[in-house]
C-alpha cells in the first residue's frame, strides 16, 4: 500500500492559517504572558496588514498582563455578560442560539468536526469558526478545495467585520483596540481575495 503524503500548504494560506490560530487564540481566551511575549516581536510593512501587525506588536510591548486580562473580561465575558457577545447568531439574528448556530453545526459535521464536551462555548463563537478557518487554510481537516471559501461566505463574512469593528471601538486597552483593527483588516483581505476567485 502506498503512503499518500498530504498535499504540500501554499505559502500564502499557511500565512492565511497562521492569522487564523492568532485571532482564534487572542479572543478564545485572555493572552498568556509567553504569547504577549511572542506578539511583542511583531512588526510590518506599509500595506495594511502589515500596519496592523505592527500596531499589535507595539500594544504588546506596551502591555500589562493583568490590565489585558481584564479588558477580555469586560469585552467578552462581564458579569451577566460583556461589552459584545462574540457569536455568529448574536450578530445575525439579535439572539443566541439561533439558526446562525444550527447551520454551523450542520458543517462541522460535514466537516467530521465534533464539540469539545468541556467547552461551555457554543459553537459560533468567532474564536472557534477562526480555528476552523485555520485548519481549512492549513489542511489539517480532510476537505475539498474552496471548502474555505465557501465556509468563510456562509459563517464569518456576513457578520465577522461588524464584530472586529465593535472589538476595536469597545477595547479599554490599546491591545484589544490593535486586536480588533487587525481582525477587521485581515477579514477584508480575506473577502476581497475570495472575491477576486469567485
Amino acid at each position: 500500500m502506498v503512503n499518500q503524503e498530504p498535499d504540500p500548504i501554499d505559502e500564502i494560506d499557511a500565512l492565511r492559517a497562521q492569522e487564523y490560530d492568532l485571532l482564534a487564540a487572542l479572543l478564545g481566551r485572555a493572552p498568556k504572558p509567553d504569547l504577549l511575549t511572542a506578539l511583542q516581536g511583531l512588526d510590518g510593512d506599509a500595506t495594511p496588514l502589515g500596519q496592523a501587525h505592527a500596531a499589535l506588536g507595539r500594544a504588546a510591548r506596551d502591555a500589562e498582563s493583568r490590565e489585558i486580562g481584564r479588558d477580555y473580561f469586560a469585552l467578552f465575558v462581564g458579569v451577566g455578560r460583556g461589552l459584545i457577545m462574540p457569536y455568529a447568531s448574536y450578530y445575525l439574528t439579535g439572539f443566541l442560539n439561533e439558526r446562525p448556530l444550527a447551520r454551523v453545526r450542520q458543517d462541522f459535521a460535514e466537516l467530521g468536526l465534533e464539540r469539545d464536551p468541556s467547552s461551555s462555548e457554543p459553537e459560533d463563537h468567532a474564536a472557534t469558526l477562526l480555528e476552523v478557518m485555520a485548519a481549512l487554510a492549513a489542511k489539517r481537516l480532510p476537505a475539498e478545495p474552496g471548502t474555505d471559501h465557501r465556509f468563510f461566505e456562509r459563517h464569518l463574512k456576513p457578520w465577522i467585520g461588524r464584530f472586529f469593528t465593535d472589538v476595536a471601538a469597545q477595547a479599554g486597552t490599546p491591545f484589544y483596540r490593535a486586536v480588533g483593527q487587525l481582525g477587521e483588516v485581515f477579514t477584508t483581505v480575506e473577502a476581497e481575495a475570495f472575491a477576486m476567485e469567485a
